[in-house]
């Protein structure tokens, strides 16, 4: 079962998602390249929150080829090219993964590979083996509340 974690000993998320995803073993792992807003016949979408819907559609399509779904999602990583549209992406994130809460990095970035692009989103996925559906499990931030001890070796 995969668990999320918000330890106590590092920052809040500032939005809905969590530090550490824990992932056990006998998973199977799926990476997706960066998706974009753009329809499966290939037209662009014109602006961020169409671009931002399509982008998500397309993540959940290649998750479904892969026998997977957003509650599979472990890691997301979001490239936009606007700051004025971070609080749309997050509130997009929020509504098109129903709940889940999985690590989430977001860059504010000059540009993506087209110049209409607004924005680009890849995301990493895992699910046992055995094909049954995961079940995410959120820990009690109490249950990773202290920080890492520190490496006495050399690096």
């Amino acid at each position: 079962m995969i668990k999320f974690l918000n330890p106590t000993g590092v920052v809040k998320p500032f939005s809905k998602y969590s530090q550490v995803a824990s992932v056990p073993g006998n998973y199977r792992w799926v990476h997706i390249s960066g998706q974009v807003g753009a329809t499966p016949e290939g037209k662009l979408l014109e602006g961020f929150e169409e671009q931002a819907r399509q982008t998500w559609h397309n993540i959940i399509g290649c998750l479904d080829a892969a026998d997977m779904d957003v509650g599979d999602i472990v890691k997301v990583t979001h490239y936009i090219t606007r700051s004025s549209d971070i609080a749309a992406s997050r509130e997009i994130r929020d509504e098109m993964l129903d709940g889940q809460t999985p690590t989430s990095t977001l860059m504010v970035v000059a540009a993506l590979a087209h110049p209409a692009l607004l924005v680009e989103i890849e995301v990493i996925a895992a699910k046992p083996e055995s094909g049954k559906a995961a079940s995410a499990e959120k820990a009690p931030t109490a249950a990773a509340s202290k920080p890492a001890a520190k490496s006495k070796g050399k690096r």
